[in-house]
């Protein structure tokens, strides 16, 4: 059942990559769909981030001297002073968390 299920699911990602990249065929999307999916990018970042920072032993963690929480206040922090450059997001985050994880 897995097996199947995995291959379906597969079959499903292929079909519909294959369908928008195709150059060939005639369908296209409007402009209202691309405004759309637009907002699926960070959407999904944002659904994958928050787990990691925010639970910790299935519980909520919010304290402050929870890194995963630094680290991501740093790089949205270094990501707006910087333009959203993404070396000095990820490099400053990693920082803070390498720093307040290893501190005491």
């Amino acid at each position: 059942m897995n097996i199947l299920t995995i291959f379906l699911l597969a079959c499903v990602t292929f079909g519909t990559r294959y369908l928008f990249l195709e150059g060939r065929l005639p369908l296209r999307l409007g402009s209202n769909v691309k405004q759309l999916l637009s907002y699926s990018g960070p959407s999904v970042l944002v659904a994958m981030c928050t787990p990691i920072i925010f639970v910790h032993d299935h519980r909520l963690d919010t304290s402050l001297d929870n890194p995963y929480l630094w680290g991501a206040a740093v790089a949205i922090l270094a990501g707006y002073k910087t333009a959203f450059n993404i070396y000095w997001c990820v490099g400053a985050g990693i920082l803070a968390f390498v720093v307040v994880n290893y501190q005491g």
